[in-house]
């Protein structure tokens, strides 16, 4: 009996799909809040929301602002230490779990795999290149001395696009970006989230250290593959890759495993080691 309960299948991959329809909706009701029944508790997108008297900024919209301003807004600084702090913690859990992109690119996957059975990975970049993309996406922001992934951001400009078509009853042209990052995922899964995004490079980093990562049990561990397989990002937990940088929590690769072998934990701090008095340059005192 706990070996058949060991092999049941995680439901991670449902919450994740309902916390992500929830999230989405959040962007439909607030237009229409605001605009049709004059409601303001709730303004925004997941660049800037308010809700209530909070301020809730994207580290990355905050540190252009930061950057292209040349000076220090505390409101600003204030609205970012939410988020940053659940980067902290939790790490990309804002990519694997609420970005509209994310969910978009999740519903499109499954349209496409009614046709295609197999999909393989076409275009397959080094790993650093989303750090790269950040750098010169921030190098370029203040070059041009304007915030660019404030007015080109994929995840902002779904919200944006979602307000104007509820508002305004049309489209904009920068939503061709979103369409365009949509079809990167043809050639490959998460082509942009993966190499491209500024903001998931900086959250990346944020959470170098994040105490919730997903473990693995080598000893339950068949070497089957079916977690790389799962994995939007390509990584290979049963290699120890979901406890890096890149990846965003998602549990997909626990849902996938049939074994056990992989987990939610959270990890313990490091406790501060002091270097024994011998080491430090101090013999033992004498009574």
């Amino acid at each position: 009996m706990a070996e058949e309960a060991l092999r049941r299948p995680r439901r991670y991959h449902l919450w994740r799909l309902a916390v992500q329809a929830s999230a989405f909706s959040l962007l439909v009701a607030v237009p229409i809040l605001n605009g049709r029944y004059h409601i303001s508790f709730i303004q925004g997108w997941y660049q800037s929301m308010s809700i209530g008297g909070l301020w809730f900024v994207s580290p990355l919209e905050g540190l252009e602002s930061l950057l292209t301003s040349r000076s220090i807004y505390i409101p600003l600084l204030v609205g970012m230490i939410p988020t940053v702090a659940v980067a902290l913690v939790l790490g990309r859990v804002f990519c694997g779990w609420i970005c509209p992109i994310h969910f978009l690119s999740d519903l499109t996957d499954r349209l496409v795999g009614l046709l295609v059975r197999r999909r393989r990975d076409l275009i397959i970049l080094p790993r650093w290149t989303i750090w790269a993309a950040l750098v010169g996406e921030l190098v370029l922001a203040m070059v041009m001395g304007s915030p660019l992934f404030v007015f080109l951001s994929p995840p902002g400009l779904v919200g944006r696009e979602l307000m104007v078509m509820i508002l305004f009853h049309t489209v904009v042209v920068e939503g061709v970006v979103v369409l365009v990052v949509l079809a990167m995922n043809l050639l490959t899964r998460r082509l942009f989230c993966r190499y491209l995004c500024p903001l998931g490079g900086l959250l990346a980093l944020l959470g170098a250290r994040r105490r919730l990562v997903v473990s693995l049990s080598r000893g339950r561990c068949s070497g089957c593959g079916a977690c790389k397989r799962a994995c939007p990002l390509g990584l290979d937990a049963a290699a120890g890759e979901a406890g890096g940088l890149q990846c965003w929590n998602c549990g997909e690769c626990v849902a996938r495993c049939r074994f056990g072998a992989l987990g939610f934990r959270w990890r313990s701090p490091r406790p501060l080691e002091l270097p024994p008095l011998e080491q430090a340059g101090e013999g033992p005192r004498e009574s």
